[in-house]
């Protein structure tokens, strides 16, 4: 299936009316605090993130803070989400090269945040695109799972998606796209039982009744 860019750009507005509140869930004061956050939200809600998150800003809320921590006590202030062994080590080495490489600042590049710790493509992007205010599309499981749907694109994996939608969404319109389609996963497109009854964008979805 296949859409002209008259009807991309209706999809997208039909998602803003819905969600015109969508944006990136994970509490944050700043851009380090916004890298944290979105590598310990692997394979985990936001909601249990900025839980943990609450107290650990609070005792170490940058770079050179976190960077003078012990992994026992990271990992004892994050373990009531999944990986905390992992995920502490991970923000406590990407923090020490911070400070080593980058004065304690998050660099605004691509190549030089997926050299970070626990940083992928995902983190990447959203980092680019809610820290700094690049057009980015970072493709999670909620963005995979809806435009594959409703049949915007039809890839088999994360990265072919994320590629397909830069080539068929509007630049200027990438990171709110980004948001509207994690909200209509997140509140309507579930995996097992969609609600194609309330859907906005149902008469377009390949998947519509299934």
């Amino acid at each position: 299936m296949s859409f002209c860019q008259s009807e991309v750009n209706e999809i997208l507005d039909k998602l803003e009316d819905r969600y015109p509140d969508a944006d990136c869930a994970l509490e944050h004061g700043s851009v380090f605090q916004l890298l944290v956050a979105v590598v310990l939200s692997a394979q985990t809600t936001d909601k249990s993130v900025n839980v943990v998150t609450k107290d650990l800003f609070a005792k170490y809320p940058d770079a050179y803070a976190l960077a003078e921590a012990s992994q026992e006590d990271v990992a004892e202030m994050i373990k009531r989400i999944g990986m905390y062994k992992t995920k502490s080590k991970n923000i406590l080495a990407l923090a020490k090269m911070l400070v080593e490489k980058y004065d304690g600042q998050v660099p605004e590049d691509y190549d030089r945040l997926i050299e970070l710790p626990g940083v992928g493509r995902k983190t990447a992007n959203v980092v680019l695109a809610v820290g700094f205010g690049h057009q980015r599309i970072a493709v999670d499981t909620h963005v995979f799972r809806v435009t594959n749907r409703i049949g915007l694109v039809e890839e088999k994996d994360v990265l072919k998606t994320e590629l397909a939608l830069m080539k068929i969404l509007p630049e200027n319109r990438w990171s709110r796209a980004h948001h509207s389609f994690i909200f209509h996963g997140r509140y309507c497109c579930h995996a097992r039982k969609p609600e194609c009854e309330s859907c906005v964008i149902g008469y377009i979805c390949e998947k519509k009744g299934l």
